[in-house]
């Protein structure tokens, strides 16, 4: 597996030749992520204050002492809704918090590869440093000078924030056979760039169910029937069905696709990946 890095994106080839592109998120976007966290943490530390007024309002009688206990659990849990936040969301929603799930970021490995429960922990223990003095300015200034955009925890992690669409998004690519047309098929290895084009004439078919557990397969083989999905509508006619046959073969003996699904591979790619999102919420 190969990366290269150009201007804001990062192209990950994979070992199947067919590259993944993302776009890096700036530092306008994670501040946007950052604040929308901020105020939910901001309404679950109020909450927890509430909780722990209460507890020692009504403390049991005979038990003055309940008051210094009361006040080291709000402690810890006020350490746990600002520091573990970030960590638990991320590691348990695949490297997004709420606030970057609602603007569609997510945090990823430099190799492409979905974040693992260690890096989410890793990079989110340094985030103490990136707020100093309070205002995220080392963290500010380190994505300032960073070609990726990266804060401190994300060179611990070896980590990358990206941009991501939402699927209803990423699937506004439409197949006519009458107005297609036929181009070169790209250089082995060569990034497919996703060109600005009108919106689709017609909203592209909700794909139906596949019948198979696509939880079966691996987030390798996820990132690359996605892939091929999104950038299907640049290649030559034959370079696609042939790419989608060899995708459908490859993935076939985990889910033992029958011979009959197997004669049309992009619709049960388009309902293998439907699934799998529907299933996973991407973990």
């Amino acid at each position: 597996m190969r990366t290269d890095f150009t201007v804001d994106h990062l192209t990950i080839e994979t070992p199947e030749q067919i590259p993944l592109e993302f776009l890096l998120a700036g530092i306008g976007s994670r501040f946007l992520a950052l604040a929308l966290d901020t105020v939910i943490q901001a309404l679950a530390g109020m909450v927890l204050l509430l909780v722990g007024i209460v507890i020692v309002g009504v403390g049991p009688i005979g038990a003055p002492r309940s008051g210094p206990w009361a006040l080291a659990a709000l402690v810890l849990g006020w350490f746990l809704v600002q520091f573990a936040y970030f960590a638990f969301f991320e590691a348990i929603w695949n490297g997004q918090t709420p606030g970057k799930r609602y603007l569609h970021l997510r945090v990823i490995k430099e190799s492409g590869h979905p974040l693992s429960a260690y890096e989410a922990i890793s990079r989110n223990l340094v985030r103490i440093v990136d707020s100093l003095p309070g205002i995220y300015a080392v963290g500010i200034v380190a994505a300032l000078v960073s070609r990726k955009s990266k804060r401190l925890g994300d060179y611990v992690a070896g980590t990358v924030v990206v941009h991501e669409k939402p699927l209803a998004q990423q699937a506004e690519i439409s197949w006519d056979s009458k107005s297609q047309r036929v181009e070169p098929a790209p250089p082995v290895g060569s990034v497919l760039r996703l060109a600005p084009s009108p919106p689709p004439v017609e909203a592209p078919p909700t794909p139906t169910r596949s019948g198979y557990d696509a939880g079966r397969l691996s987030p390798e083989e996820f990132k690359v029937m996605e892939a091929f999905l999104l950038r299907r509508g640049q290649l030559a006619a034959d370079v696609r069905a042939s790419m989608a046959r060899k995708i459908t073969e490859r993935i076939a003996p985990k889910l033992d696709i029958s011979e009959d699904d197997r004669r049309n591979p992009e619709k049960l790619l388009e309902a293998l990946v439907t699934e799998y999102r529907s299933q996973a919420r991407f973990r």
